[in-house]
């Protein structure tokens, strides 16, 4: 049986530069990644802070041995914007599209399908992979069985599931963090550093509801989908998406590392997961067909 790989998502976060230094060298050093994706993908106004530090993280995590995927912005619309995705899109590394705009930049070479483009469907699918996806990670929000329909009619292409952390839900043209602290979204001072994990919210009555990241939404639950090797593979599933988080994610890969290995069962992983301090209760609802919050079972 193939083995399953383990991704390394794009940070959604605001995290200054010495930060994401840090994070991807224990990374490169310390962790069960075979691929790491790198960019901004959520505001372009966090890009002069990160964009300098890509470089040197890409060189340690390849000389790690692990492949660095460039991730681009999910909704560019300035011409600055859309010149950022033209220039990822000419590089020869694996490229992640998370906005249908990029397809035509990116000329045929093989590309991943990010899991806020709407791909829904078998038709959806075959349409990325005649025009050289290699992989797809699926919407957060579908079912496993829709996942293996897709898995079936598209058996060349890789599928990848978001497995661990807060699930990007949707975006938006205004910022919430800005307007929280009484800011303009053009002015935000990058508030949304503040919350390097996303800032929880609950409803009117105190229940935990979403989580908001400038102008990103998440689930404030943190997803959990724990599948054995077999089951997996038996869902057509050949990679699993992990999200950074300030939780020790070299730990977090580990213990998805030894579920697939065989070394532990999905409740010993989770057991495992509950342990690390994570900013939410564990969820997987979505996987099978639930509501999203539904907790990890």
């Amino acid at each position: 049986m193939r083995k399953i790989g383990l991704t390394l998502g794009p940070l959604l976060f605001n995290w200054e530069a010495d930060r994401l230094r840090s994070f991807y060298s224990e990374i490169a050093a310390d962790s069960k990644f075979d691929r790491v994706h790198l960019g901004e993908v959520v505001c372009s106004k966090r890009m002069p802070f990160s964009d300098p530090v890509w470089p040197e993280v890409i060189e340690r995590l390849e000389a790690a041995g692990k492949e660095a995927v460039l991730s681009t912005l999910a909704l560019p619309a300035t011409e600055r914007e859309r010149k950022s995705v033209a220039a990822l899109c000419g590089d020869e590394r694996l490229v992640e599209v998370n906005d249908v705009t990029a397809l035509p930049l990116r000329k045929g070479r093989p590309f991943v399908v990010g899991p806020l483009v709407n791909v829904y469907n078998e038709r959806a699918a075959q349409f990325f992979a005649a025009r050289g996806a290699a992989t797809l990670c699926t919407p957060v929000e579908l079912p496993l069985t829709s996942v293996r329909t897709i898995a079936e009619a598209c058996p060349d292409l890789e599928i990848e599931v978001f497995a661990f952390g807060r699930l990007p839900l949707a975006l938006s043209s205004r910022c919430y963090h800005a307007r929280l602290h009484g800011l303009h979204k053009d002015s935000c001072q990058f508030v949304c550093g503040k919350d390097p994990d996303g800032l929880a919210v609950d409803t009117i009555d105190g229940q935990p509801f979403l989580a908001v990241n400038g102008v990103q939404t998440l689930s404030q639950g943190m997803q959990a989908f724990c599948p054995t090797a077999d089951e997996a593979a038996a869902w057509g599933i050949r990679r699993l998406r992990l999200s950074p988080h300030t939780t020790n994610m070299g730990a977090v890969s580990a213990i998805y590392r030894d579920l697939l290995d065989g070394l532990i069962d999905p409740a010993g992983a989770r057991s495992r997961l509950s342990g690390l301090g994570l900013p939410g209760a564990l969820i997987d609802g979505y996987t099978r067909g639930m509501a999203g919050c539904a907790p990890a079972a």
